[in-house]
């Protein structure tokens, strides 16, 4: 029956959610075989095609799309593929009796050529065995034998109904080695522990991935530091008469150092907030083994808390620092651009006061100048006026030429004046109106 009501484009996505992380039901005993590979965020293509040969080689169906996982039956191993963030996981287990519980692993059955190809970097590689209930109990002697006598870690778990044994070390045949027992735990509970227990070596080794760069960004930033106090000192002493340096050369040496600090957050950053969230899961599904204490052993929470908490700590750490200088630092720029932006704001207002000062004198000298083009105006309209004077007296006109440009030089020098004003006002005019 189709529903009448119009869907969400993602409610059925959301709803599938529910089971993407889902557990197979596994019966004891069993072996499993698992591998994790770090493929980065963009390898789904080629790791799906990797899925489908490998579907190819057993004659399994091949799906149309493949999306968080799949699960697969290859003959009589039970595949399940999934796909996380960073890395890619495979799991191959097989229900049956075994002789020895690490011995000729699941892996083995897988074409040699297919795993050869694998995409990716091995990440986690696991051989796990569960004994069920019916099988003879393994002493701890035994069981450290099968660990190659190194240090055991192990606890009940699912409140009592099982047990988990591990050194988790990698072993010559380049597998960590897992043992658990049955003792009364139903199909689906098996199924949930091997999961939960994969998972858990599997994050454990994603959180750690952080460390190493941790401590390289560590030398780096130390190094960081030291320059960055340099610098504050050289600020502190520029202002000494003995001080060469500029403050452009300053802010050009503030400036790189930022940008080198800028560099080492970007390349770390993410590394260690996902180190934090893989972090968080493995604590998750620690809590969901609900371990109980087997005398004599440590837990699987005892001994990863031991040794995850101070390297996810390191990382956090880290990061602070890498905040902390990233905020000292700007702040030491913000300081000298705006002393830099002071420093040109005076030399601004020295330029205008001088600009002013010139302009003072320029009026000053332009009035000068203006007065005395009057006189030299006023000089030869007098002598226009003689010249005028005297033609008039050459033919027989009774008049003075000395009394006429005597009375003449007042109204000569005031018409120079006006007509200087004039000129001076329709300048400025023509001025006011361009702008």
């Amino acid at each position: 029956m189709k529903l009448p009501f119009k869907e969400h484009a993602l409610r059925r996505a959301l709803n599938g959610e529910l089971h993407a992380r889902t557990f197979e039901p596994t019966q004891a005993p069993a072996r499993v075989s698992h591998l994790a590979f770090l493929c980065g965020e963009r390898g789904s293509g080629i790791n799906t095609r990797h899925l489908h040969r490998l579907l190819k080689h057993f004659g399994a169906p091949i799906p149309e799309q493949v999306g968080q996982y799949h699960v697969a039956n290859l003959g009589d191993i039970r595949l399940h593929w999934e796909r996380h963030t960073e890395f890619v996981t495979y799991t191959f287990t097989h229900c049956g009796p075994f002789t020895h519980p690490f011995d000729h692993p699941v892996i083995e059955r897988l074409p040699s050529n297919w795993l050869e190809n694998s995409p990716g970097e091995l990440i986690a590689a696991v051989t796990l065995a569960m004994d069920s209930a019916d099988m003879p109990e393994r002493s701890l002697d035994e069981i450290s034998g099968l660990f190659g006598g190194n240090i055991l870690i192990g606890s009940e778990v699912v409140g009592g109904k099982g047990r988990a044994w591990s050194d988790l070390r990698i072993h010559s045949d380049g597998f960590a080695r897992i043992l658990l027992r049955n003792d009364n735990l139903t199909d689906a509970q098996a199924g949930r522990l091997i999961k939960r227990i994969l998972e858990v070596n599997a994050y454990r080794a994603m959180s750690l991935m952080g460390l190493p760069m941790a401590r390289k960004a560590s030398r780096s930033l130390g190094t960081a530091d030291r320059r960055l106090a340099e610098l504050a000192a050289r600020m502190t002493e520029q202002n000494s008469h003995n001080s060469g340096e500029t403050q452009g050369e300053l802010l050009a040496d503030l400036t790189h150092l930022a940008s080198q600090i800028e560099a080492v957050a970007a390349q770390t950053t993410y590394r260690f907030e996902a180190s934090r969230a893989y972090y968080r899961v493995v604590q998750q599904r620690l809590q969901q083994l609900r371990q109980q204490r087997i005398e004599g052993l440590q837990t699987f929470t005892e001994f990863l808390e031991a040794r995850l908490a101070p390297a996810v700590a390191t990382c956090e750490s880290v990061g602070d620092r890498q905040r902390g200088l990233a905020e000292r630092a700007a702040r030491l720029t913000a300081l000298l651009r705006a002393r830099v932006e002071v420093s040109l704001q005076a030399q601004n207002r020295n330029l205008l006061e001088s600009m002013d000062r010139r302009a003072s004198l320029q009026l000053r000298l332009q009035d000068t100048v203006e007065g005395l083009s009057v006189i030299a105006i006023s000089y030869y309209g007098v002598g226009l006026v003689g010249y005028a004077l005297k033609g008039l007296e050459s033919q027989g006109v009774p008049i003075s030429p000395a009394l006429g440009m005597g009375l003449a030089t007042p109204l000569v020098v005031f018409s120079a004046w006006m007509f200087l004003q004039r000129v001076k006002r329709r300048i400025l005019g023509d001025e006011k109106s361009e702008h």
